[in-house]
């Protein structure tokens, strides 16, 4: 069963609609990568499928139900929001044994979790003098607490030194391989390139793509050609599209083997010749320049 269905989901805030019927499927075992600028209408859909925000048109089903109808939510769904909203006199401990106790969970769990995250030796701090780092790892083991086949994540690595953005990395892929359902916002594309199988994009609250990601960089034309040739503005001449830099020259509209041909009908020789392939990154920017909120 699809894991969450979001149909003609749409949410106004007086006259500004946040969400504009936005439709899409978080399928088990992989991770989805949920992309988009600032204001494109991220948060405020995660907070529609866990039910934090009433849509004001369409639908979202967690399992086939709307979060609010779930047995034991916990159970089918984690989510890390916000991870500083938390009560900062409680421990950490406390603080995940009052969630845990809220939803019929084994106290044992919470100790589970404290290990799993890295907080095992901090577990009797109050959470209010917590790096965000550590925040993050907080909010992340209450949501691993109920051992949900659904997580969701907003901004993730937010917070973490390299050794923890490549914990989280490593977890999220390892929940999807035991089958499970990992939806993850971030804008972080480096990151994401790395981390999900595929991606929702929106921007302006509208579905911009729904797609893989090599779909989703292969609808990019940043790709170029590189070549680098000891009689470089010869070659440049030659081909008659591209940019001359310094010590190389980037070729768009032309295949490499049409510019290896020209080259050596000319007597050209070349050092180089590569074509490179469209980032995430640049095919995101690509994808959504139309869609951002504010632009310098």
């Amino acid at each position: 069963m699809t894991a969450i269905r979001a149909t003609n989901l749409s949410k106004r805030y007086g006259k500004t609609m946040a969400v504009t019927d936005l439709s899409f499927d978080v399928e088990p075992g992989r991770v989805t990568g949920f992309l988009g600028p600032n204001g494109a209408g991220k948060s405020t859909t995660m907070r529609m499928v866990l039910g934090l925000d009433h849509p004001s048109g369409g639908s979202v089903l967690v399992d086939g139900k709307p979060y609010q109808e779930l047995r034991h939510p916990l159970r089918k769904v984690g989510a890390l929001l916000d991870a500083k909203a938390v009560h900062g006199g409680r421990s950490a401990r406390n603080h995940l044994l009052a969630i845990a106790q809220s939803n019929g969970i084994p106290a044992a769990r919470v100790e589970e979790v404290l290990e799993l995250v890295g907080l095992g030796n901090v577990a009797g701090r109050r959470v209010g003098g917590f790096s965000l780092g550590m925040s993050q790892r907080l909010g992340i083991a209450a949501a691993l607490l109920g051992d949900p086949e659904i997580l969701l994540f907003d901004e993730p690595v937010n917070g973490l030194d390299p050794d923890g953005i490549l914990w989280i990395r490593t977890l999220m892929r390892g929940l999807a391989a035991e089958g499970r359902t990992v939806f993850v916002s971030s804008h972080l594309m480096s990151e994401m390139s790395q981390t999900a199988d595929h991606l929702i994009v929106i921007g302006k609250g509208r579905l911009i793509a729904d797609t893989s990601v090599p779909e989703f960089i292969g609808r990019s034309s940043q790709g170029y050609v590189l070549v680098r040739s000891p009689r470089l503005a010869e070659v440049a001449e030659l081909v008659k599209v591209g940019e001359l830099h310094t010590d190389h020259l980037r070729v768009t509209g032309v295949s490499p083997l049409e510019i290896g041909t020209m080259t050596a009908r000319a007597g050209l020789p070349l050092e180089e010749l590569t074509f490179v392939k469209p980032s995430l990154e640049a095919a995101y920017m690509e994808l959504t320049k139309d869609s951002l909120e504010y632009t310098s």
